[in-house]
């Protein structure tokens, strides 16, 4: 595994697994919660380490007991999950506190490596109530790490306005359907990790490229579309429910795109 380093030295793993369907009746993100999470424990035999939860995926507690009753360390373990923008988790610090409280409950742990606001808050009174409590939570060593996800330009500048810890990644999603070049290199610029959800989404004719490119270098088309993202430093959260499908995403650091094949995707 490689990991990149976001702007408060702390290191986090460039590929995780995304978890909003595990879990779940036919891996459905609206199904019902069953009591198994097979594919989590699949990934995590794999050496997956980077495990991206959020509250609105109903799962944290089925997730969280999966994760203590692995043979995994916790210190190997790099755990995200997200407060929802609703008003039942930011109308209030008691309500947000209570939230992460909750999350660190179901996680079975003292700390979570990464928080997220899911989405934003548009109400700057709300925005900035959750920040403070996010903020003393970082402080108090309960998060080792906060951050956004879906901010737009917009959205962050407004948090820059009182936000005394600047925010470590804005999970958003990038891929060759919707690149969001402006705002990606807004976050390399002013060091904030890019955290990529939906990484391997593509239209045919660009996975029919990808797979073309992927056989000088033996790999599959997807491959090499999540080598491309974590070489530009973009961290990638791939879930998948199939053994072998996990594995072979995470199976990328045994090459390195030319510069001429990432100019290539570049312009597809």
């Amino acid at each position: 595994m490689e990991y990149i380093t976001l702007n408060n030295g702390l290191k986090m793993p460039i590929v995780g697994t995304g978890t909003n369907t595990y879990g779940k009746v036919s891996h459905e993100y609206n199904g019902a919660l069953t009591n198994e999470i097979p594919e989590l424990i699949s990934a995590l035999e794999l050496g997956y380490r980077s495990i991206d939860g959020a509250i609105m995926y109903r799962n944290e507690e089925l997730v969280g007991r999966v994760l203590a009753e692995s043979n995994v360390p916790r210190e190997e373990l790099f755990i995200t999950t997200k407060v929802p923008a609703n008003e039942e988790y930011i109308s209030s610090k008691e309500a947000t506190r209570a939230a992460i409280d909750n999350s660190l409950k179901n996680f079975q742990t003292d700390y979570l490596d990464l928080l997220l606001i899911h989405f934003p808050i548009e109400d700057k009174v709300q925005l900035k109530n959750t920040w403070e409590v996010f903020e003393e939570y970082y402080e108090a060593g309960k998060l080792k790490a906060i951050g956004v996800s879906n901010f737009g330009k917009n959205h962050l500048d407004v948090l820059k306005e009182f936000a005394n810890v600047k925010p470590a990644v804005n999970q958003i999603q990038v891929n060759l359907k919707e690149p969001n070049k402006d705002l990606l290199a807004i976050l390399l610029e002013e060091g904030i990790t890019p955290v990529a959800w939906g990484p391997m989404k593509a239209e045919i004719h660009q996975k029919e490229a990808l797979d073309e490119m992927g056989k000088a270098y033996n790999k599959s088309g997807a491959q090499v579309l999540l080598r491309y993202q974590i070489q530009r430093g973009v961290v990638v959260i791939p879930k998948s429910h199939n053994c072998k499908n996990q594995a072979s995403n995470i199976d990328l650091f045994d090459f390195e795109l030319s510069a001429e094949d990432v100019e290539k995707i570049n312009n597809l």
